[in-house]
């Protein structure tokens, strides 16, 4: 089998890229189709393809119903909480209160990411975890279009964000990894079976967050493989307001040498 291009999706989920998603990243929906439409027109010359599914219990550290306020109402949805202000009482974790103040210290020190509350989103079966309906169809048609040229080809699907007591914005490690914590730790394997392809074409939601973490990640983890992205910068959009927090490692990536390019450029 070849093992020229490979595509990436970060996160291409219902709950991010449908309008009536909980998190729904504003022009999602259209990214999504672009994106499809790249898979469908370079079917054949697509030699893999690995989805990511953002997947969360529902009392996860970054949902409403982790915290109460000192009246016991919770936060609302993009509420930053900071150490200092649950050493004060301002927000109490209503779960496991030590790790928390553990990992809010981690989370600070590192100074990537403040720690936001979102909306309940993701969760372990659920329709809002499910891939887009419009790229699940378009990888259903990838597999047909390629098993018509008697290649046999399947989408790898990876989750991450399973453990409760840390974001996981980036597929290959969450924020903190966490000792004891496998799903938390470096994903080497991924990593590595990406690395064996020329070419890796990058795109998801949100641009702001979980793309650029993941980025970042190959930039700091996988020197050789960085030198292979080529990011569909037409296939991903922002978290409104919050576009400067991802924008750093794109710069960094720019001077790295990372492609950036509009998919319908993309002759395979």
């Amino acid at each position: 089998m070849k093992k020229q291009n490979a595509l990436l999706i970060i996160d291409a989920q219902y709950d991010f890229c449908n309008p009536a998603g909980a998190l729904y990243v504003p022009n999602a929906e259209n990214d999504i189709q672009r994106l499809s439409d790249f898979i469908t027109t370079n079917a054949t010359q697509l030699d893999h393809i690995c989805v990511t599914l953002d997947t969360h219990p529902v009392n996860d550290i970054s949902h409403p119903s982790f915290w109460r306020d000192a009246t016991g109402d919770e936060p609302n949805p993009f509420t930053q909480i900071t150490l200092k202000e649950v050493e004060d009482g301002k927000w109490t974790p209503n779960f496991y209160p030590k790790e928390t103040k553990e990992y809010l210290k981690n989370l600070e020190a590192q100074g990537e990411f403040p720690h936001f509350i979102w909306t309940t989103h993701c969760l372990i079966g659920s329709k809002g975890a499910a891939l887009d309906e419009t790229l699940s169809k378009a990888l259903e048609k990838w597999i047909k279009i390629n098993k018509e040229n008697n290649q046999y080809k399947q989408y790898q699907a990876v989750t991450k964000g399973t453990y409760p007591l840390t974001e996981h914005f980036g597929i290959f490690q969450a924020q903190i990894p966490v000792k004891d914590q496998p799903e938390t730790q470096l994903n080497q394997s991924l990593l590595d079976s990406l690395n064996e392809y020329e070419n890796v074409y990058l795109a998801g939601q949100a641009k702001s967050h979980c793309v650029a973490t993941s980025l970042k990640q190959i930039m700091d983890y996988a020197a050789k493989l960085a030198k292979k992205i080529i990011v569909l910068e037409d296939c991903m959009s922002d978290i409104p307001n919050l576009g400067h927090l991802g924008e750093p490692i794109y710069q960094k990536a720019k001077k790295l040498g990372v492609k950036f390019v509009k998919s319908d450029d993309v002759q395979l």
